[in-house]
């Protein structure tokens, strides 16, 4: 079996992908990969980390206004099939999967007129432009919300699948997660975080919050900063405090980050698809913190769904406050049955098989293919 793996520009995409190749791995050791990629998302180093052969081309997204950078685009995205033509050609594969980004556009493309099985991979309650091109041609498109589909009138077949990611999650070790932080097994933990580069906002909310953590002596808060706001917000801390209180740990970035999710009792973060389908996977309650700043406004109508099933409490980011931060957690924690409807809530939400499910497709797309 040989795969071509595309998705790119934030780990987002490219998580889903390599979650994808880990499962096929683990149930196909044989299958060989191609990971095609841009020349300046973030794919280039992960997925060289996760040992998977690599291959870039130059492509960029369009602008939402009218631009001759558009023009640019146009021209990058037709070459850019020209690009993968070839290297799906040397390549020779099976099946073509895309899990987002504009790269996506020109590789899974350039693969369904090849006549090459293709799937894409929407992780999103609303789908990105590049996806919304792509569901015509592709043979599969795979979903992570259920009824999401609706937005694909033009597919073959929708595929209700949950997010790859969560596979990945649901298979951590809890106890490793409490062991990376130093922490009892048993131990309590409000898990405050907002992705890899932090987000001001939470930040500010969660250091206001810092003097009534006392009221909550019998819970360990872990406060990942963001590798840019690290030092910015120790400095402020200090200022302010002196010091941290003995239930408060603050960290610039979590490595282990399946792990300490595993362990974890209530999350803060923002509504990213791929961090949704990992806390529901292991069924972990959640504040959702929608940023403002995204395409289509999605990471609310992420977090909304998560909130409607009763998992979540949505906060906008113009209502966050130290207080109205520090009620929601206190009324989460402080109410065992409260605690344990959202932990059942967004169980039911949870799709820890959604790795399988899509190399499943995959390897029956490639036997119709062989069989016709």
């Amino acid at each position: 079996m040989r795969v071509v793996l595309s998705g790119g520009g934030t780990g987002g995409h490219i998580y889903p992908a390599l979650a994808v190749a880990s499962q096929f791995a683990a149930e196909h050791p044989d299958t060989e990969f191609l990971y095609i990629g841009g020349e300046r998302g973030l794919e280039g180093s992960l997925v060289t980390k996760a040992n998977i052969p690599f291959e870039a081309i130059n492509i960029s997204g369009f602008r939402r206004k009218v631009s001759f950078e558009n023009v640019k685009t146009i021209v990058r995205f037709l070459r850019g099939i020209g690009s993968s033509k070839k290297l799906i050609k040397d390549f020779k594969p099976d099946v073509v999967i895309g899990t987002g980004g504009y790269v996506c556009g020109p590789v899974v493309y350039a693969a369904a007129k090849l006549g090459i099985p293709t799937v894409i991979h929407e992780q999103n309650a609303v789908p990105g432009l590049t996806n919304r091109f792509l569901s015509k041609y592709v043979s599969t498109v795979a979903v992570s919300f259920e009824g999401s589909g609706v937005s694909f009138p033009q597919a073959k077949k929708i595929l209700y699948t949950g997010n790859p990611r969560a596979t990945t999650v649901y298979e951590a070790d809890k106890n490793k997660g409490y062991e990376s932080l130093g922490l009892p097994q048993d131990s309590s933990i409000v898990l405050i975080t907002s992705g890899s580069r932090g987000a001001r906002a939470i930040n500010d909310a969660m250091i206001d919050m810092i003097p009534e953590l006392k009221k909550l002596g019998h819970i360990q808060f872990i406060f990942v900063t963001g590798d840019n706001y690290y030092q910015s917000a120790i400095d402020t801390i200090v200022s302010k405090y002196g010091s941290l209180p003995g239930n408060l740990k603050v960290l610039p970035y979590v490595h282990n980050m399946p792990e300490v999710l595993a362990s974890t009792s209530l999350i803060v973060n923002r509504a990213g698809a791929s961090f949704l389908a990992e806390i529901t996977s292991l069924g972990i309650p959640s504040i959702l913190i929608p940023s403002p700043n995204v395409t289509n406004n999605h990471q609310e109508k992420n977090a909304r769904t998560l909130e409607k099933a009763g998992a979540a409490e949505v906060i906008l980011e113009p209502e966050l406050t130290g207080n109205s931060l520090y009620q929601s957690i206190e009324r989460i924690m402080n109410d065992h049955r409260l605690h344990l409807s959202m932990s059942s809530a967004s169980r039911k939400l949870g799709k820890p098989d959604s790795a399988h499910l899509i190399v499943k497709e995959m390897r029956e797309l490639v036997k119709q293919t062989k069989r016709s």
